[in-house]
């Protein structure tokens, strides 16, 4: 994707607004009062109220990982085992698969092989070179790192909040971040729930900038039998949009735009449900282009930087909307890289 069309993406995210002085933008965002992405009566931040410290205490650096220490959680995802089925949930890391902006993915083997022979038994070995924004590439895993808000002066780093109040100023390492890296996440075993929205709507796949609605959630939740269901805090909740067609055989489609959820359902996963993860068959997970001028990722601003909720992007739902699965013991340990942003990784659901 070029820096131009990354601009015309993030345009229609509402990064840039093209607003009057008076009017809510990025220059002034105080004038945002009353938007979707706006929580509490100030306008202390661009998100409305300060949202540290966070439910889990100041200094807290896992979030919404904390549940997953909770053995009446662990034992909630447990008891969705019945058959022993394992699916697959991330998607193979091949150099075509789409990426965002710049990011690249680069594999080479040095040699081959590339090292030995040893010993009497005649050893050789093959290693592998690995160059990609590790974090942030295939099926990629959003760490509490990765998305914060310039409360203040847009080029002072003290002024740049994350998860929890941390600034980028404390969190800034030539070799790692010192605060908020990967590695503080715990290792994910939740209940997961699919919501399986293309089916819903009997679609392939939803469009670019169709948003998942609090109406839609509740109508696919009636289709799959779960009319009355009881989310309860730690829940994994997973969305299905089918825009996984296009994963790589049209790699400028899948990244020129993406169906789901909007700020309704952010609120509903933060409030509502108490969500320990949440996911989706796109690249953001939230809708692009938003409805809403100004709103730039705003979804990831209020789950992650707002809640501390972690965000699963670019998985492979398809196998459990042909199978009809809609609840699953959903298991991900993040790579504990120390300092990153995100993880790659390989999501399962146990049947």
């Amino acid at each position: 994707m070029t820096k131009t069309k990354i601009a015309a993406l993030l345009l229609l995210a509402g990064l840039v607004t093209g607003a009057s002085a008076q009017e809510c933008s990025d220059k002034n965002w105080k004038a945002c009062k009353g938007k979707p992405w706006v929580i509490g009566n100030s306008m202390d931040t661009p998100l409305g109220d300060k949202w540290w410290p966070s439910r889990w205490g100041a200094g807290d650096e896992a979030g919404s990982t904390n549940w997953y220490k909770n053995p009446e959680v662990l034992q909630r995802a447990i008891g969705e085992v019945r058959t022993g089925r394992v699916y697959r949930l991330g998607r193979p890391y091949t150099a075509s698969m789409p990426t965002f902006g710049d990011r690249k993915f680069v594999l080479r083997i040095p040699g081959g092989p590339t090292g030995g022979p040893f010993g009497a038994n005649v050893l050789v070995y093959n290693d592998e070179f690995l160059a990609t924004e590790i974090g942030q590439i295939g099926t990629q895993f959003d760490g509490l790192a990765h998305i914060g808000v310039a409360v203040g002066n847009p080029a002072d780093k003290s002024e740049m909040r994350y998860y929890n109040g941390f600034t980028q100023a404390e969190m800034d390492g030539s070799t790692g971040l010192k605060k908020l890296g990967i590695e503080k996440l715990h290792p994910i075993n939740a209940r997961g729930i699919l919501i399986d929205v293309a089916a819903l709507k009997g679609v392939d796949a939803m469009e670019a900038g169709q948003e998942i609605t609090l109406a839609d959630v509740n109508a696919a939740l009636e289709r799959q039998g779960m009319k009355d269901f009881r989310f309860m805090p730690g829940d994994g909740v997973f969305f299905r949009t089918g825009w996984g067609k296009h994963w790589i055989k049209d790699n400028a489609k899948y990244n020129g735009g993406a169906p789901g959820i909007g700020m309704e359902v952010a609120k509903w996963l933060s409030d509502v449900v108490q969500a320990g993860v949440f996911g989706a068959d796109t690249w953001p997970t939230e809708v692009i282009p938003n409805k809403e001028p100004g709103c730039a990722f705003c979804v990831h601003s209020h789950l992650i930087t707002r809640h501390g909720i972690v965000n699963q992007e670019n998985m492979d739902l398809d196998e459990l909307s042909k199978d009809r699965v809609y609840r699953f013991m959903y298991v991900y340990s993040p790579v504990p890289i120390v300092g990153a942003t995100g993880s790659i990784g390989a999501p399962l659901a146990i049947r």
